[in-house]
């Protein structure tokens, strides 16, 4: 089972969920400078079949995976993201965020641009904010500016979920501003073997606002998937 965060995200992004999840586990750093170049460091994180739970980027580089190696993907879990090539409007912010992290400015952006969109309406509870602060950090500037390049890679991947065999899972907030749930219905609906689930209330960053009830669908569906390797 691979776990792979979204922007800005480590491994504490899936504390909670690991331990309640009781299986092992492989935490996958995404830091590439394409989204192409992500889905190679996915595919070289493991030998054999997987499980592929993804987060925002870390689900769109799961969409590539699938796309280049679909026989290896066991079953892939998308939680709070897009399946489709970026806006006009997100190329812009990207460039933006882009240029002001180059003049020295990552804080202002972790805090003013990126963390308010993170969690449910309203400011996000102090436990919250200074965890993703701190994730951010330990990510930093410089893997940062390789992800917001990354995100500009991003094509179209409604076509790849369309011709998909293996099961998957779309997971998202009623309350993701970011990653609306009619995102998600349209993975799901392209997918053929998907099963779509809505945490009411919930933001875009599930495993910290709703670890365990996270958990909860994501052992659910991991009953029913056949045994994998890691």
């Amino acid at each position: 089972m691979l776990l792979v965060p979204g922007m800005l995200c480590d491994g504490e992004l899936w504390a909670a969920v690991r331990g309640d999840l009781g299986r092992r586990a492989v935490d996958v750093a995404i830091s590439a400078p394409s989204i192409g170049e992500m889905a190679e460091q996915v595919l070289a994180s493991v030998d054999g079949e997987f499980v592929l739970i993804g987060l925002s980027l870390g689900a769109i580089a799961g969409f590539e995976v699938l796309r280049r190696a679909p026989g290896r993907v066991a079953g892939l879990v998308a939680i709070s993201t897009n399946a489709a090539a970026p806006t006009d409007e997100q190329l812009t912010t990207w460039r933006s965020q882009a240029a002001r992290v180059r003049a020295g400015g990552f804080e202002g952006v972790v805090r003013d641009e990126i963390l308010p969109a993170m969690f449910a309406s309203g400011p996000p509870p102090a436990v919250h904010a200074d965890r993703f602060v701190a994730m951010a950090r330990r990510v930093g500037p410089e893997v940062f500016l390789r992800q917001l390049a990354a995100q500009a890679t991003r094509t179209d991947s409604f076509g790849v979920l369309q011709h998909s065999s293996c099961p998957g899972l779309v997971v998202c907030g009623s309350a993701d501003a970011l990653c609306p749930v009619s995102f998600h219905r349209g993975i799901t609906a392209a997918m053929p073997h998907a099963d779509l689930r809505v945490v009411s209330g919930a933001g875009h960053l599930l495993p910290f606002e709703h670890p365990h009830i996270l958990s909860g669908v994501l052992r659910e569906w991991l009953r029913e998937l056949a045994p994998v390797g890691p």
